[in-house]
């Protein structure tokens, strides 16, 4: 793999690692009023965790009341595919929006080597 690059926000865009519901074309379309355009890519050293969600609209836009999380486990083996999406800074704040509680962003380095921000909940206790 080539050097990370610090993508966040590079000419208004940044990327965006999903593993979830932000995968949806309804989702996006509600969200950002387009379908995305991505590319696959995986996050090391975290995994899938099921979590339920209680707030009307996130269920309502999502047509799920059970989404995955992402939690930090440090173990190599604990790997999670997804897909990268360039986004606006304003999609961002729409995502922020939509992320509820305890979904969290912070900016990981991927298997392809590239920066991109994720959204992932609290670490596994054991972790």
């Amino acid at each position: 793999m080539g050097l990370a690059v610090r993508l966040s926000y590079h000419a208004g865009v940044a990327l965006l690692f999903s593993y979830g519901t932000l995968q949806l074309r309804d989702v996006q379309l509600t969200n950002y009023g387009r379908e995305l355009v991505g590319e696959p890519d995986f996050l090391s050293g975290y995994r899938l965790d099921d979590l339920t969600i209680r707030n009307r609209d996130v269920v309502s836009i999502s047509g799920r009341a059970v989404h995955t999380i992402a939690r930090f486990t440090g173990s190599a083996a604990d790997r999670i595919e997804g897909t990268c999406f360039e986004l606006t800074e304003a999609e961002f704040a729409a995502t922020d929006d939509y992320e509820v509680e305890p979904y969290r962003r912070i900016e990981v380095t991927l298997e392809s080597g590239r920066m991109a921000w994720v959204y992932v909940g609290p670490p596994l206790a054991s972790s």
